[in-house]
């Protein structure tokens, strides 16, 4: 995909699938790498990450010119030290309620629906589609589909159907992305704002990471026909969404890093040497203990094949919340 690094593309029906690779895009997106591996800023250090990007998911089939969602061992350690850095900020800087950390989170979503016209084809999903991807947010996050649960739930504040040939489709890290993100973000760096489309290079979706000072680009991306009922083949059952929220919760794929190193900096998802595609059985590529982590939502295989995040996972979200989120 010749994008940045955090992009997942696909292909839909009748369209070679694409290679689910989930891009960090130079936006300063949420990218988290294994914290305890890597030194941490200095105290008393207020810089932002110099290589923040946002992340993307590529369909198996897509054509990936560059690894769209590995991060490099530099940004890593940036966005590590960064997280220690804003967790002491938080420590010794706020006061009162909002330095309490936080437990569970309910978290408001603003859904952007970004259409040519207002035919099905040029965009316009139901908003039934919108409030079936939102249950599937709630049900992956609570555990219900057989993993950890997280502290995390979702509410749906809005739903906003926006016409407009000149974003459509969407296309990552240009001109017309960013202004249709300044022109329709709202609420602070705890709202999720929500952007469906048409995406460009065959992404199934991308998001950025969480960082100290919200930026216009903040949010996630996904292509409108990966919600549930939609026409992505294979990858319609809404876990683009949830992938892509991971990412904007802080998440690294499962695969980051590859088989050495501190991986995706959560200790009790197992080191992956490359994105697995489709459902693999049996797969272990690295000689580390425990097989891949196929059925994770960090990873890249079909949406049937996904359904959980580990309580390392979840525990790695509540804690870059509270740095960076939490009012």
């Amino acid at each position: 995909m010749g994008l940045r690094p955090n992009l997942l593309t696909r292909r839909t029906a009748g369209v070679a699938s694409t290679t689910l690779a989930l891009l960090l895009s130079t936006a300063a997106v949420g990218v988290v790498p294994a914290a305890s591996a890597f030194s941490a800023a200095p105290s008393g250090s207020c810089a932002e990450p110099a290589d923040s990007h946002s992340n993307a998911r590529v369909a198996k089939g897509g054509h990936a010119k560059l690894d769209p969602n590995e991060l490099t061992a530099k940004q890593v350690r940036d966005r590590e030290a960064d997280l220690a850095a804003a967790l002491r900020e938080r420590a010794n800087f706020r006061a009162g309620a909002a330095a309490t950390p936080l437990a569970t989170v309910t978290i408001p979503v603003v859904v952007h629906v970004i259409q040519r016209d207002s035919t099905r084809a040029g965009g316009n999903i139901p908003d039934s589609m919108v409030t079936q991807q939102i249950s599937v947010l709630n049900t992956a996050y609570s555990g219900g589909t057989g993993g950890a649960a997280t502290a995390f739930s979702f509410q749906l504040t809005k739903v906003h159907h926006v016409t407009n040939a000149a974003w459509y489709p969407i296309v990552e890290g240009s001109s017309a992305e960013r202004q249709m993100k300044s022109s329709l973000r709202e609420g602070g760096k705890n709202t999720l704002n929500l952007y469906l489309g048409e995406l460009s290079d065959d992404l199934l979706g991308w998001a950025t990471f969480p960082q100290r000072k919200l930026n216009s680009m903040d949010g996630v991306v996904a292509l409108s026909e990966s919600l549930p009922g939609g026409t992505a083949t294979n990858y319609n059952q809404g876990d683009t969404g949830t992938h892509e929220v991971g990412h904007w919760l802080n998440l690294y794929h499962t695969f980051q890093g590859g088989c050495s190193g501190s991986g995706d900096s959560v200790s009790d998802t197992p080191a992956e040497a490359s994105p697995a595609f489709e459902c693999p059985t049996g797969r272990d590529t690295c000689t580390a203990t425990g097989k891949d982590p196929i059925t994770n939502f960090m990873d890249y295989t079909y949406d049937s094949c996904m359904y959980q995040f580990t309580a390392g996972q979840a525990s790695r979200m509540l804690t870059a919340w509270n740095a960076y989120r939490a009012a």
